[in-house]
Parts: C-alpha cells; sequence; structure tokens
C-alpha cells in the first residue's frame, strides 16, 4: 500500500480528481448563481408621481391624477435595482394635443428593456382648456356653534375683500363661492381676528379642485357680543300724590332698554316695567331717576338708569299737612 502512495502515476491520478471536483464544485455555484439572477419576479411599486408634458402657458389641464401605480416583471437583478434606484419616469406627452377631451396613455422611461411594464392606470381621461383669471368676493363665515351661549356673531369682514382665481375655464365656471372659514374651539365669548384658509366651491358647496388662489389666506375680523334684544318700558304708577297734585302722565326719558343674557330668557320679555310711587313727585321735583336691574336669567340691562318725568297739575288751593313724609320711589324690573 505505501508503494502505492509512493508511486508517482498514484499522486497524478488523485490530483486529476481532485481538480476534477473542485472544478464541478465551483461551476455548480455559478449555476445556481446564475438560476437564482436569471429567475423571474413581479414587484409593485405605489405612488409613482405622474410628470406632465406641455408647454402652452395659456392653457390648462383637468383630470390628470398626480400618482400611478407600476407592476414589474423580469428577472430578479433587474427588478431589484429598479426598485431601489427608482430613477424612471412616469409621465403623460401632451404638446401636441389641442384644446378638447383626450384619452392619452401614461408611458415610461428609463425602464429596463428585461422588464414586463403594467401601469395603472393605464390610460386617463383629460380636458385640455383655456386658463382663466378672475377676481371673487370674499365670503367670511364661522360656524356659530363656536360661541358660547347666551353670545351673538354680530359682524364678520375678510381682509382683503376678494380674491383672484386662476384655473380652466369650466372650473372657473362652476365658483359659485369663496369663502374664508374660521376654525377653532368652542366657546368663544370676544371679538377677533385670525386668519382663514380660502376655499372655492361649487353651488352644491363641494370644494373645487385645480385652481390657484391668490392670496392663499384672508385675515377674518369678528365681533362677538352678548345676545340682547330691546324691549319697550312701561311705567306703572304705585301710590298717592302729594296732596294738591294730580298727575297727569310719566314719561321716560328712553322708550326702550336693551336687555342681556341667554337667548331663552331674554327672548321671553315683551317689556321692562318701572313702577314708580307717586308721592315722591313734588310741585317742584316732577323728576325720578330710578335704577335698573337685570330681570331673572339676564345678566344686565342697559341704560342702567332711567329718568322719568311727572307731568302734573297742581291744585293750589289744597295745602299740604304739615310734617308729611315724602315716599321714595320704587323701580320693579319685570318678573
Amino acid at each position: 500500500m505505501d508503494k502505492l502512495m509512493d508511486s508517482p502515476w498514484f499522486l497524478r491520478i488523485m490530483a486529476l480528481l481532485l481538480a476534477f471536483l473542485l472544478f464541478f464544485s465551483v461551476k455548480a455555484d455559478e449555476d445556481a448563481a446564475n438560476s437564482a439572477n436569471n429567475g423571474t419576479i413581479t414587484e409593485e411599486i405605489e405612488g409613482v408621481e405622474l410628470e406632465v408634458f406641455y408647454g402652452d402657458t395659456n392653457l390648462m389641464v383637468s383630470g390628470l391624477p398626480e400618482m400611478a401605480d407600476l407592476t414589474i416583471s423580469g428577472p430578479t437583478s433587474a427588478v431589484q435595482t429598479t426598485r431601489q434606484l427608482k430613477d424612471f419616469t412616469l409621465f403623460v406627452d401632451l404638446r401636441n394635443l389641442p384644446i378638447g377631451e383626450h384619452r392619452v396613455p401614461i408611458q415610461t422611461e428609463n425602464l429596463s428593456e428585461q422588464l414586463r411594464v403594467q401601469i395603472d392606470p393605464a390610460f386617463v381621461d383629460i380636458t385640455i382648456e383655456e386658463r382663466v383669471t378672475q377676481e371673487f368676493r370674499i365670503d367670511p363665515e364661522m360656524n356659530e356653534r363656536l360661541l358660547k351661549e347666551g353670545f351673538v356673531l354680530e359682524e364678520i369682514s375678510a381682509e382683503p375683500k376678494t380674491a383672484s382665481v386662476t384655473g380652466p375655464k369650466s372650473v372657473i365656471d362652476a365658483i359659485s363661492f369663496v369663502k374664508a372659514t374660521v376654525t377653532g374651539e368652542p366657546g368663544v365669548n370676544e371679538s377677533f381676528t385670525t386668519e382663514a384658509r380660502i376655499r372655492v366651491l361649487a353651488n352644491d358647496l363641494t370644494k373645487l379642485e385645480n385652481v390657484v388662489i391668490e392670496p392663499e389666506v384672508a385675515e377674518v375680523s369678528a365681533k362677538i357680543e352678548e345676545y340682547s334684544k330691546e324691549v319697550p318700558v312701561t311705567i306703572k304708577q304705585n301710590g298717592e300724590a302729594p296732596t294738591g297734585v294730580t298727575i297727569e302722565s310719566l314719561v321716560p326719558s328712553s322708550e326702550t332698554v336693551r336687555i342681556y343674557g341667554p337667548k331663552s330668557a331674554v327672548d321671553a320679555l315683551t317689556e321692562y316695567v318701572v313702577e314708580v310711587n307717586a308721592g315722591i313727585v313734588t310741585p317742584t321735583d316732577t323728576t325720578v331717576e330710578a335704577e335698573l336691574k337685570a330681570p331673572p336669567g339676564t345678566t344686565s340691562v342697559s341704560p342702567n338708569t332711567l329718568k322719568v318725568e311727572a307731568e302734573i297739575r297742581v291744585d293750589e288751593t289744597v295745602e299740604a299737612p304739615e310734617g308729611a313724609e315724602i315716599p321714595e320711589v320704587s323701580e320693579n324690573p319685570p318678573s
């Protein structure tokens, strides 16, 4: 056996066998790698930005989606490289199309010829129209449910008062409202000024897209006041006038007062009654000043005082008893 292993032919044969084994081992690895590289896989790339080739700035395009989805199939290496680099382009070419409606394909650029490509959507329906710019009045608005109970929106205004809107003619023609809407937390009980984004709306109040608004925001000022209502003043005479004095009439300095508070309480009032004791009126002092108090359920009344002028007739043949006390006025707000 030792003699066989020492034989040069034995060593040559063993070296040849080892060379064959090494060759087939390396080839198997290469075949496996090639098989993996040449295998076919499919990959979906969602939300690829869609570019538009169109050179006429006097025209506008509507109906184009901002993005499309791309599905690619092919060799693993080519698919993986495309997915990672994303150095391709999806586009629509509108450069030779006239005004009107068109169905155009979405095309690709810089994709490997080894790949099979599917685009969703494959075609898009677009409309090419004249670009139009028009001035619109801005309508400021605020949801009154944001107001604290008992407060109302007295006045609201926007600055600037108009906005310039640019877009396709059909969209501009569909504009019914241009609004600057105030948003915020509920419980508003004081006037304020804030910025509000301008929106372009159709007649059914749906927002219109594909337009450029200048400016994009407006400064909205809202005047907030506590709810109030004017009611007539009714003078009620109590007691008797001093001896020799006859009260012909009692005339208040204001025929109405304004009452503030929650709407339900204020709206329930139909008048404000001021009770005046006739005994306070004298031949030399016919004016009574009454302090006005807020009726139950309300917060305040304006003015807070009221003068009542008594028109009297004096019987000079009658003298007032000596030591007679002059009673005071009584003002009782309505219940």
